[in-house]
């Protein structure tokens, strides 16, 4: 099993991340009077189409699963990856499915068209799998992107979701939302449910995000009882949890 690919982490790498957070901005007012949480899960392991959405679930909660489809009948670090009949019954549970490309490249070391053109890889590729329905969401895989591609992808998708882990307040960029993610073991399951509880006094829009949910997950992942205690949290914050493109829908109606 190949090693997990892990972005630059040089100046030249942080300097064209900041670059890439204050470019191509497509403005979105955040301004809440009632916090909203959305639960999301990338790339994505069968274990966040079972564990995690039953956790979801049983709150009567729906979450936002972001599908690279050529991760589909593998299996990588994050252990087994998802089935057609898991995403097709996530689907009909009424969870979104958004895209996250198809081979789950770093966008910030290939040009917009190839971003483009392995997008619409993976939409094709999702309808073999049999969903049907549209791609209104989408995650930079590593959270890497360029501006160039911001510009692009911003007249294909309603939202585009980094992982600069900070929840979305005020004027944001709808083309780079902010999240919070849920991994990290005890520290960082603790500053997400920090971030919950921060919605009590401060209302926003807070995106977790997460891989897979399992009882020993990888550095990216977290366990059940980890998810449990997050959304725990979040219910006592009092927000409301919808899925991503809900969400959108609610910010937009607000504006």
């Amino acid at each position: 099993m190949n090693a997990p690919y892990n972005p630059g982490g040089g100046l030249i790498s942080k300097l064209g991340r900041r670059w890439a957070r204050i470019a191509a901005r497509a403005p979105l007012n955040v301004d809440l009077d009632h916090a909203i949480v959305s639960f999301t899960f990338d790339d994505f392991p069968q274990s966040a189409a079972t564990t995690g959405a039953a956790i979801l679930e049983a709150r009567d909660w729906r979450g936002t699963y972001y599908a690279s489809a050529g991760f589909a009948g593998t299996r990588n670090h994050h252990g087994a990856m998802f089935e057609a009949d898991d995403l097709q019954r996530l689907d009909a549970a009424g969870h979104e499915i958004g895209c996250h490309t198809h081979t789950h490249q770093d966008g910030s070391q290939i040009s917009a068209g190839e971003m483009l053109a392995d997008i619409d890889r993976n939409l094709q590729a999702l309808r073999e799998l049999g969903y049907q329905g549209e791609l209104e969401s989408f995650a930079y895989p590593y959270g890497e992107v360029t501006p160039a591609t911001k510009r692009l992808l911003a007249t294909r998708f309603g939202s585009m979701r980094g992982v600069h882990a900070a929840i979305n307040r005020g004027s944001c960029d709808r083309s780079l939302l902010k999240s919070v993610p849920i991994d990290g073991g005890e520290t960082g399951v603790a500053r997400a449910v920090d971030a919950a509880r921060s919605l009590i006094q401060h209302p926003g829009w807070l995106i977790f995000y997460m891989h897979d949910v399992q009882d020993e997950p990888t550095e990216w992942g977290c366990t059940p009882a980890q998810l449990e205690r997050v959304c725990a949290a979040v219910e006592q914050s009092g927000a409301r949890v919808m899925t991503v493109a809900a969400a959108m829908t609610k910010i937009g109606d607000s504006q």
